[in-house]
């Protein structure tokens, strides 16, 4: 059976025959020459060199050194900005540059961005939604913190939030996968009752269609307590952890992509309809976040990304063994 280059005491990309002092032309030949071993914009990335620079050496082309200007760089940053709501700061803005094939440093990037007031979404502090004062019995917190699961569907989060919009308040439960922060399931309604969160748990299991024994971690909401949705996390096979009362942290990973969510599609933007607040979270959580936002857990690949690239390796393992 082949092993993985870092079971082969292969070195990091950067490391490697020190090829991040060559030229472009040996880094592009040492990408060549790796290609079963890292995925390609994971070499451009280590080595400082673009996508398409790599791909015009390999039809035998030259590749485009011209630079930019800073001020098209700029321009070309604040387009970035605007089309994804001010959801990245420097760092995610220089990966993002470089995945579509410009060759940006982060030194530069975090100057022109400090210099025009080019900023991520300033965070809001978490405030707690979650009513726990109900007769009804809680499950223990199996899940105990333990957020990085070695496998998609072992171990599933879900938590509430509020929206508010002209028309009224909604509610949002969603349901994610911690291997690798795809919201799998959500549920939005203007009723905070327990068929949101039986809702999302469904879609949920009729995307991925987990076997049994995936673990399930919610807080201690009667929603989640409740009969309706007890059933159906035995129906569906599946065992239940909440959180320690008055413990957020104990759902971290959920809390924080609500936090994102809000940061970036809802804090200081006013939604006249409930129709208004649904489309936006379609698109936040179907388009851009689960396909393409960087998530810094998974080494700034989107959660799809992230997923596939596993199932690749997984599929390659099987067919060297």
């Amino acid at each position: 059976r082949r092993e993985s280059p870092a079971q082969a005491g292969e070195r990091n990309p950067k490391k490697s025959d020190g090829v991040l002092c060559k030229g472009c032309s040996v880094k592009y030949a040492w990408i060549a020459g790796q290609g079963q071993a890292y995925a390609l914009s994971e070499m451009c990335d280590a080595l400082d060199v673009s996508i398409s620079g790599y791909r015009a050496w390999k039809r035998g082309g030259r590749p485009d050194r011209k630079r930019l200007t800073d001020s098209q760089m700029l321009a070309l940053i604040q387009a970035i900005h605007t089309e994804l709501k001010g959801a990245y700061g420097s760092p995610r803005m220089v990966r993002e540059l470089r995945a579509r094939g410009f060759s940006a440093s982060k030194e530069r990037v975090e100057r022109l961005m400090r210099d025009n007031g080019i900023h991520a979404r300033h965070k809001r502090r978490y405030k707690v939604t979650t009513d726990s004062k109900h007769g009804l019995p809680v499950a223990e917190n199996l899940l105990a913190r333990n957020f990085r699961p070695t496998a998609p569907n072992q171990v599933w989060t879900s938590d509430i939030t509020y929206l508010w919009t002209d028309e009224g308040w909604l509610y949002l439960a969603i349901v994610l996968d911690l291997f690798n922060r795809e919201v799998v399931g959500w549920s939005l309604k203007p009723r905070m009752t327990a068929d949101i969160v039986t809702d999302a748990l469904t879609m949920a299991w009729f995307r991925r269609r987990p076997a049994s024994g995936l673990l399930h971690h919610s807080d201690r909401g009667s929603q989640y307590a409740s009969h309706a949705f007890q059933d159906k996390l035995k129906a569906f096979g599946m065992t239940c952890s909440m959180s320690r009362k008055g413990n957020c942290w104990d759902n971290a990973p959920t809390e924080s992509w609500f936090n994102s969510f809000k940061n970036e599609r809802v804090h200081g933007i006013r939604y006249a309809t409930h129709a208004d607040m649904k489309a936006a979270s379609f698109e936040y959580i179907e388009v851009f976040y689960n396909r393409k936002r960087q998530h810094s857990t998974l080494g700034y690949k989107s959660p799809v990304q992230f997923l596939e690239n596993w199932i690749r390796e997984q599929h390659q393992e099987k067919l060297v063994a």
